[in-house]
């Protein structure tokens, strides 16, 4: 582990106890999801600039921008539409951007994305690489209350469309909000953590939002323990990129 790595984890007081190990998890390959019919998942491990699909990306931010489909657009600064690699394997989902955000009009910039970087840095991660980073809802919800499910249905076509452009590897949903959005339950967050859950043929795991972390300072380990989980998961796609049966398993 190099020095920087090992200061992160200290930052997070995740030192001595954790470390990243690619071995930490054994993944059955019969626990992750079949890939959809409409994907080669062959394919999806190159990372060629796509011209044609970073356009329909540009053209879905630009219909995002002037979306008016819920009254979040009448108290947003700017719309935050996601950013990161547009290749990127690895989609990160939080619930809706804050008042910075949408200051910026860029996801994960405030204390909450502070945080999110430092945990993406000690699994060898950066938002800059095959990383993209969005949320369920483009606007702010005023006094950065949830997006409600009225907001968030509004939003989920947007959001259905940049999942399908991307075409990532896996999904991590951050807190409760977007894995109940994007699972379609009302399952409560620690009840889904741990599990491989499919969404449209792509491994999701959920954990915890940052900024409930920053609140929850104990909570950091389990939401290490949750990317460790994530990161051998990938792991076992990169070996075995072939469809596997459609079922969870707990860890």
């Amino acid at each position: 582990m190099n020095n920087r790595r090992r200061q992160i984890l200290k930052e997070l007081n995740l030192l001595p106890t954790w470390y990243f190990r690619s071995d930490t998890f054994h993944i059955n390959q019969s626990s992750l999801p079949a890939p959809s019919k409409n994907e080669d998942i062959t394919s999806s491990f190159t990372h060629k600039e796509n011209l044609g699909q970073s356009k329909e990306i540009d053209q879905l931010k630009l219909a995002v921008s002037h979306c008016t489909a819920c009254p979040l657009s009448k108290t947003r600064t700017h719309t935050v539409f996601g950013t990161g690699d547009k290749n990127a394997s690895w989609l990160f989902v939080g619930e809706g951007p804050g008042a910075r955000e949408d200051e910026t009009g860029e996801p994960f910039v405030g204390q909450a994305g502070k945080l999110l970087d430092q945990m993406l840095f000690a699994i060898q991660l950066n938002r800059r690489h095959m990383i993209y980073i969005t949320n369920i809802v483009k606007c702010r919800p005023p006094n950065n209350r949830n997006p409600s499910t009225y907001e968030a249905a509004q939003c989920e076509p947007f959001l259905t469309q940049q999942i399908a452009l991307i075409k990532p590897k896996i999904i991590i949903a951050l807190g409760k909000v977007a894995a109940q959005s994007l699972l379609k339950c009302d399952n409560s967050i620690s009840s889904l953590r741990g599990k491989i859950h499919d969404y449209s043929g792509i491994p999701l795991i959920v954990t915890y939002h940052p900024a409930y972390l920053l609140r929850s300072l104990p909570e950091k380990a389990k939401a290490w323990r949750d990317l460790c989980f994530a990161r051998s998961v990938m792991g076992s796609l990169l070996q075995n990129p072939s469809p596997f049966d459609n079922t969870s398993r707990s860890t």
